[in-house]
């Protein structure tokens, strides 16, 4: 290789900051052992309160991620801009013979991955939401190599077993997973499921596994959740309960949910086998729920509901999502789809009994 060809491995020689990443933070995720290091003890000190839910085992890692608190940083490299869904072009990517180098635009950080090793360079404590998302990037990594795709969804389970939720943006997909958990259940995701063949559960057999981030809900979902009251202040509560019931489901305001302080410790899983994929169909004013189980293969037209392109900070995208892939890997799911009108109480008991659990009573409606 010519000495001036650009390589991953120089681009950390010279962006690395001046004191080393002697500091060290240990996960276990799911099945993965993760340790970070980084230059930054008050870094690790952020990422270990909001991975307070999976303290490592002691055990030597899987998978090491240095992350160095620096400047921002803007290598000469050829980028290449990425327009991702929204079709606004946040990061830009260079592939080097050792690996990618993606560039968040707006922050200056680097996220570095592949054979040179897994990097995140920059101002990273004023910008934590994109270093935890670059952790969990390679983790979900992992989960790909084994066979996972990955879908639009969030999840609970009681248990070994999980009911997977899907649905267009707006559907409730957090409200109605926070809503089954107000009923025992514990959560596995909120928004990016991987999910993938489970070689312990014989052919067809599917494995869900969860991105550790908090849910993130809009107001609606807090009024009507009694586990929940203390997101909001006393003045929130009642500008809110004053709205109209059809602008208080369509007002986006996002607040993230604290698993541990609202449902206790021990209530955020990461894995479980997936019993089911619930798919919400319904709609404000659509009178009464019903559900229906059906297959895939007879519901193609729900597919945009769940399938999640991948974006270039993993190691396989830039990569669009494939229909044939989701028909494979879901043949013998079972799916339910919940359509009519909006009944969260009614949804949550649906879901608990494919869990094998019943459900007291239901609940007013909310969203996420």
């Amino acid at each position: 290789m010519d000495a001036r060809t650009p390589t991953c491995r120089r681009i950390l020689e010279m962006s690395a900051g001046e004191t080393p990443p002697d500091h060290a933070l240990h996960l276990r995720l799911a099945d993965t052992r993760v340790t970070v290091r980084s230059n930054s003890a008050e870094l690790l000190q952020d990422l270990d309160v909001h991975y307070r839910e999976f303290p490592g085992d002691g055990g030597e890692a899987d998978l090491l991620v240095t992350v160095v608190e620096t400047g921002p940083l803007v290598p000469d490299l050829p980028f290449v801009p990425w327009t991702g869904e929204d079709d606004a072009a946040k990061e830009e990517f260079a592939d080097l013979p050792d690996g990618r180098i993606v560039r968040k635009r707006r922050t200056g950080l680097l996220l570095v991955f592949g054979s040179a090793g897994h990097f995140v360079l920059g101002p990273c404590r004023r910008h934590l939401d994109q270093v935890i998302n670059a952790i969990n990037a390679r983790f979900a990594d992992r989960q790909f190599r084994a066979g996972a795709a990955l879908f639009h969804a969030a999840a609970v389970c009681l248990g070994e077993s999980a009911v997977a939720v899907a649905g267009f943006a707006g559907a409730g997909k957090s409200t109605l997973a926070l809503e089954v958990m107000r009923h025992g259940a514990s959560f596995v995701s909120n928004d990016r499921l991987l999910v993938g063949p489970d070689p312990g559960s014989g052919p067809g057999g599917l494995i869900a596994t969860g991105i550790p981030r908090m849910p993130r809900v809009n107001p609606g979902t807090l009024l009507h959740n009694d586990r929940l009251g203390a997101v909001l202040t006393e003045e929130e509560r009642a500008a809110y309960a004053g709205l109209p019931p059809r602008v208080l489901w369509s007002l986006e305001r996002k607040y993230d949910i604290p698993i541990r302080d609202c449902f206790g410790p021990g209530r955020f899983r990461l894995r479980a086998g997936l019993a089911a994929l619930v798919v919400l169909c319904w709609r404000p004013g659509g009178g009464e729920a019903r559900a229906a189980w059906t297959d895939i293969a007879s519901r193609p037209d729900l597919l945009p509901a769940f399938m999640k392109d991948r974006g270039v900070i993993f190691e396989e995208g830039p990569r669009r999502a494939e229909a044939a892939d989701y028909l494979s890997l879901l043949g013998r799911c079972p799916v339910l789809v919940l359509d009519g009108g909006v009944d969260f109480g009614h949804a949550a008991a649906v879901c608990l009994d494919v869990l094998g659990a019943s459900c007291p009573g239901k609940s007013p409606e909310g969203r996420a």
